[in-house]
């Protein structure tokens, strides 16, 4: 409405100016004078009203969120979310923990296998000698040499199935 008003203001303003310059042109003393101050204050007028309607709007708009953001229901759509949220975050950080806890669990599953390897590696390589020494007076010289030689290397390379093969050779030729 206040719009309409401030429109129909500025465009009554139009006219009045077309007849000043009219009145100037056919040269009216006074009356072109008062009817420029008329129209001049329509045109401000309207623009006024206009600002204060845009402004009048404006305002409304924000009250209006601002009643919104701090109803009931937005407070509970709110702490819905972050509920939401927080439960989400949850979940993730519970599965992130359980991946680094199975990580944890194989380095070491794999280093207590690594390390059980050795020790056998070890045992079997004290068998291995125990056997060559045993053995070392039936056997030649150059025999005794390689044996020893590739218990040696297996060793060196913690290469269980080759030392596992050597102690049987071992074992058959006693």
């Amino acid at each position: 409405m206040i719009i309409r008003i401030s429109l129909l203001l500025v465009l009554a303003s139009l006219p009045v100016f077309l007849l000043v310059e009219v009145l100037l042109w056919l040269a009216v003393p006074g009356l072109p004078g008062v009817l420029t101050a008329l129209a001049t204050a329509m045109l401000l007028g309207g623009f006024v009203a206009l600002i204060i309607a845009g402004l009048w709007g404006v305002g409304k708009i924000i009250v209006r969120a601002a009643l919104n953001y701090f109803s009931a229901k937005q407070r509970i759509q709110r702490r819905l979310w972050f509920a939401l949220v927080k439960q989400d975050q949850a979940k993730r950080l519970f599965y992130f923990k359980t991946r680094q806890l199975k990580y944890f669990n194989e380095l070491s599953r794999k280093r207590l296998l690594k390390l059980n390897n050795r020790k056998h590696i070890r045992a079997l390589s004290k068998a291995i000698d125990k056997e060559l020494l045993s053995i070392k007076t039936k056997l030649p010289g150059t025999t005794y040499q390689q044996l020893q030689q590739d218990h040696a290397r297996y060793r060196n390379r913690q290469d269980i199935e080759a030392l596992l093969t050597l102690q049987q050779k071992i074992s058959t030729l006693v």
